[in-house]
Parts: C-alpha cells; sequence; structure tokens
C-alpha cells in the first residue's frame, strides 16, 4: 500500500479540524437556543402578571425586585439579541458545512489514486 503524501495529511488534518470548529459552533447555537426558549417562557409567564404585580430578577445569586415593565423590556431585548447570535451561527454553521463538503470532495478524490490497483 502506498504511503500517504504529506500534502494529503496535512488536508486531512485540517479536514478534522474544521470538523471540530463546526461542531463547536453547533454546541453554541444549541445553548443559545436552550436561552431563547427559557426567555421565551419568561416573557409568557410576565404577560400573564398583573401590571402591579412583584416582580424579581436573578443577579447572581440573589433576587432583585424589579418592575414588571422593565423587566420585561430586558427580556426582549435579551430575546432580540439571542435571535441574532443564533442567525449569525447558523450562517456560520452554513459556511462550515461547505467547506467540509469541498474538503471531502478533494480528499477522496486526493484517496482514489492511492487504492491498490487489481493485476
Amino acid at each position: 500500500m502506498a504511503e500517504i503524501p504529506k500534502n494529503l495529511e496535512q488536508q486531512l488534518l485540517q479536514f478534522q479540524q474544521v470538523q471540530s470548529q463546526a461542531q463547536a459552533i453547533v454546541q453554541q447555537r444549541l445553548q443559545l437556543e436552550l436561552q431563547l426558549r427559557e426567555t421565551e417562557r419568561a416573557l409568557e409567564e410576565m404577560a400573564k402578571l398583573d401590571e402591579k404585580a412583584e416582580v424579581y430578577k436573578s443577579v447572581g445569586a440573589y433576587l432583585i425586585r424589579s418592575e414588571k415593565e422593565v423587566l420585561t423590556k430586558e427580556l426582549e431585548e435579551k430575546k432580540e439579541t439571542l435571535e441574532v447570535r443564533i442567525k449569525t451561527f447558523k450562517k456560520q454553521e452554513e459556511k462550515y458545512t461547505e467547506q467540509l463538503k469541498s474538503m471531502k470532495t478533494d480528499i477522496e478524490g486526493q484517496l482514489k489514486g492511492f487504492q491498490p490497483s487489481a493485476g
């Protein structure tokens, strides 16, 4: 069996690195989506409350009293920020996916030259 050339080894290593980066992006997006769902649930619960209801927000290990209107605004801003970040991560995922497809095609093409010939 022929030895794999150094440049192909480098491409395989680079492919693995890009794959790891893509997986990290997916994990981060999933974390943001979880935060978004929690924020949306909090907003739903806030909408059910009376305008004069006592509300508290978590600040570190403490609960601090806040006004419903102020806390609702903060949650809405957080939701918007999370949505933008998720959209950004999705675009990055798409770029990594395309890059990986291209790299895979290139590597597979080069590997075909190293298959033992029948004879």
